[in-house]
């Protein structure tokens, strides 16, 4: 496979390197820790948001990093969490007098270190705490997580809490608002290839010219099962019932739809399922209050597409509607 790449060890450094580079002023590159914070953080007055995660699903979580969104983020290799002595450093280096919230997608190496990393921080007097995000439908338990895994719907938390932040919310109040979201946000992903990581040169999955993998996870775990391509119509239609059955979501609901791209698949394509998830979900009495057609969670260069639908209150959309300020621009 052909890459921008020049030694696969230095993708991530280069990488965040080239972020802060991108974002003079605002955003400032700590190399030791993998860590892209905001230059004007830590805040006294709010508290620090973090999250980590590995690298290669950018534009998370590094390209979140800004006002009203992430304080900070420090992700491990590609697909790989973050080592745990990373998240103590930057809990350590992000502490407010209100506090660190750690968000931490349900992965079981991103779980060990968080934790870890909070107790260390705590050690040293630093009050944390652990959001655990996980929207993904497709699987309770994977290769990577125990329970369900934490995948594109985890942006509706950091937009939410970002902005609650912003506001002064203190830490309870802010794991009060990322639970709200959490628990009525809901995300199934499909896979038309596999992704090639930088280290390894070549896919990490095969799948035939005629197949798809519904339900993929973002390092390219299994789904539900793999099946026979279908027209983009036929698969929103088995994306969007697995997630509409799952809350599950009923006539006269206000959602968020988010169609989320994974790193290889054209936006044109991306709107074209957007359409007919909009359809469907109208046909079901369900309105669309706030629209996301991106790529915001990705698996490096992998053709696919995942849905999200997060169910909209006054509160919830208030905080989606809240100004913020990140690399990626798309909020």
């Amino acid at each position: 496979m052909k890459k921008f790449v020049n030694d696969p060890k230095s993708y991530v450094p280069e990488m965040l390197e080239g972020v802060a580079l991108a974002n003079p002023g605002t955003l400032k590159y700590v190399p030791a820790y993998n860590l892209i914070m905001r230059a004007d953080a830590p805040a006294d007055g709010k508290v620090s948001i973090v999250q980590g995660s590995g690298s290669g699903h950018e534009p998370a979580h590094v390209m979140a990093v800004g006002k009203g969104m992430l304080d900070a983020a420090c992700p491990g290799d590609v697909f790989a969490a973050p080592p745990m002595d990373y998240v103590y450093e930057t809990a350590k280096l992000l502490a407010s007098p209100k506090g660190v919230l750690l968000l931490v997608n349900n992965y079981t190496g991103d779980r060990m270190a968080f934790d870890m990393g909070k107790e260390m921080a705590e050690a040293d007097g630093v009050r944390c705490e652990i959001l655990t995000i996980n929207d993904d439908v497709a699987v309770q338990d994977s290769l990577y997580t125990v329970g369900r895994r934490g995948v594109a719907g985890n942006f509706f938390v950091i937009k939410a809490v970002g902005a609650a932040s912003e506001r002064g919310a203190d830490l309870d109040e802010l794991l009060r608002i990322g639970k709200k979201v959490n628990d009525v946000t809901r995300t199934m992903g499909v896979a038309l290839t596999a992704c090639t990581p930088p280290a390894k040169g070549s896919p990490l999955f095969e799948l035939g010219g005629d197949e798809m993998e519904f339900g993929v996870g973002i390092h390219g775990e299994p789904g539900r099962e793999r099946r026979k391509m279908r027209s983009a119509d036929e698969i929103v239609d088995d994306m969007l019932e697995a997630v509409v059955t799952d809350l599950p979501y009923q006539q006269g609901d206000r959602v968020a739809l988010m169609i989320n791209g994974l790193g290889g698949t054209p936006i044109s394509e991306l709107y074209i399922c957007y359409r007919r998830a909009h359809q469907r979900l109208a046909e079901r009495g369900i309105t669309v209050g706030r629209s996301y057609v991106n790529e915001y969670c990705t698996s490096l260069d992998m053709a696919g597409a995942s849905l999200t639908l997060v169910r909209l209150d006054d509160e919830i959309e208030e905080l989606l509607r809240a100004p913020a300020e990140a690399a990626i621009r798309v909020f």
